[in-house]
């Protein structure tokens, strides 16, 4: 399977949303602190990233890693930069 790209920021933004639709999550009402996806080289699996440490999550930690399982299995994080433009045209 190929994986879509996404930057750094939406990945976050992807794993905390799943986080919080976790129907224990919501039960709790808790909010978990969700940190930027770290860059890695690629593993046996092909994902190029991974996440640790997430804030306030005691007890979620089981259903945190059913969603990096699915999220790391969907998406991977995106490396190249984006080309700059001149606004001088030099």
């Amino acid at each position: 399977m190929i994986r879509k790209m996404l930057n750094a920021s939406q990945l976050q933004q992807e794993v905390d949303r799943r986080i919080h639709r976790l129907q224990e999550v919501v039960d709790d009402g808790v909010k978990i602190r969700v940190l930027r996806p770290q860059l890695q080289d690629e593993d046996k699996t092909g994902c190029n990233w991974t996440m640790k440490h997430f804030g306030n999550a005691a007890g979620f930690e089981r259903g945190i890693d059913d969603v990096l399982k699915a999220v790391r299995a969907e998406y991977n994080l995106r490396t190249e930069a984006k080309e700059s433009i001149n606004p001088f045209g030099d």
